[in-house]
């Protein structure tokens, strides 16, 4: 007798391990990733990421104890644990990085599905969740750069707001500062949305978290600690329009690891000073945010997705740097707020533009190009600001908006 399918019994039908929306897609985009990985060779996956700097700041000690290093703490101390458990090999280092980096934007593929299907229809969630899918699982920028950890912590942050656990919002904000200081962007969301009661919470919770884990490390090293938070703002202007009126044509690398044992080096910056000063400009882009805010009122989830993706392009029109893996944090906003086939044009767009930048013609010393991709990147932001910022002052208003896939 055949034992097909047809005639296993019912509970042998439900014993069998079967994936549902959204972890279907976050299965396949596992799978693809193993294929990938398993058939290109170790070089070529590492491409022209930073693979090695990080396994060289690894291998410089305790961050912030030992040596100043440019990134908030959280990934700096996780990547330490990796050099310890590769027993000092490179190789095994990136692969064990690559393997926690794929799994961390398969939960981003999750929530982003998982924020999806809460706002719109379960087939229009499903199609956002695989345009993500295909946007991002060949995109190296999901493992060449660290970028992926905070962007989870940004969408986990983003779905708490919307459940309004107000504690786990601040938890998941504060890491996502203690990653990259961006997330820090979700608390004008928490404040627009929440009660002062319930915004004190949140933010309080964050900022605790933070001022903790910096403070134990000021404590320990206040020497490398303040240098490692000098570090950025020390830097200079890169990859921007006010680059370009700077005059600095290049990346926002920092010099050699060997330098970050001295914390005076920390703050010498090796660009042109601005033109522009950043502190004029923040009033200005600082205004227009605030009184986007007063006018978005409503409550809907996709007018909080739009107002952040509206505040998070302000910060980048702002922003004296650009580096090109900061798409990451813009698509899943773009693919969530914009009506669907706009959001894909924009969203492919952004890619292009920024694979343009890098590795097509900044890995070719192709510096003097470097306006083009800037002028096309700057002029997409843009637009998102506008598009993003319609809807969110629209669908407070009640006017009927074309927001479905």
């Amino acid at each position: 007798m055949r034992n097909d399918v047809s005639t296993l019994a019912p509970e042998e039908n439900k014993s069998r391990i079967r994936f549902s929306f959204p972890w279907d897609l976050a299965a396949i985009f596992v799978l693809i990733r193993f294929i990938l990985f398993v058939t290109i060779p170790y070089e070529g996956i590492q491409g022209y990421g930073d693979f090695n700097h990080f396994f060289n700041l690894a291998r410089l000690g305790t961050p912030f104890v030992d040596f100043w290093v440019e990134f908030p703490p959280l990934f700096p101390f996780l990547s330490e644990i990796l050099e310890v458990f590769a027993s000092g090999r490179a190789h095994t280092y990136g692969y064990f990085l690559i393997l926690l980096l794929t799994l961390v934007q398969a939960g981003n593929l999750v929530l982003v599905s998982t924020l999806a299907s809460k706002m719109y229809t379960q087939s229009n969630a499903r199609k956002i969740g695989l345009v993500y899918l295909a946007l991002i699982v060949g995109l190296p920028y999901g493992w060449w750069y660290f970028d992926v950890f905070a962007v989870f912590w940004m969408l986990l942050g983003l779905k708490y707001i919307f459940e309004e656990s107000d504690i786990k919002a601040g938890f998941a904000i504060g890491l996502g500062m203690l990653t990259k200081w961006f997330p820090v962007l979700l608390i004008a969301e928490v404040w627009r949305r929440r009660s002062v009661k319930f915004a004190l919470i949140t933010t309080i919770t964050a900022l605790l978290l933070v001022v903790f884990v910096l403070g134990m490390l000021m404590l320990s090293s206040p020497d490398m600690t303040e240098a490692s938070l000098k570090s950025q703002l020390s830097k200079g202007s890169w990859e921007t329009v006010w680059a370009l009126i700077d005059g600095n044509y290049s990346t926002g690398n920092f010099g050699p690891e060997i330098e970050r044992y001295d914390p005076a080096l920390a703050t010498i910056s090796r660009r042109a000073p601005a033109v522009v000063p950043p502190l004029i400009t923040f009033l200005l882009f600082g205004g227009i945010g605030l009184y986007l805010m007063y006018r978005v009122r409503g409550k809907e989830m996709i007018t909080g997705v739009a107002f952040i993706g509206a505040t998070w392009s302000l910060f980048l029109l702002w922003s004296p740097g650009w580096s090109p893996q900061w798409i990451l944090y813009l698509l899943p906003l773009v693919l969530l707020a914009i009506p669907f086939q706009r959001a894909v044009i924009i969203s492919l767009s952004l890619v292009l533009v920024s694979i343009l930048e890098w590795p097509i013609l900044l890995s070719r010393g192709m510096f003097d190009f470097i306006w083009v991709p800037i002028m096309l990147r700057t002029f997409i932001i843009i637009l998102v600001f506008v598009e993003m910022a319609r809807i969110a002052i629209s669908s407070s208003e009640d006017v009927p908006l074309e927001t479905a896939p």
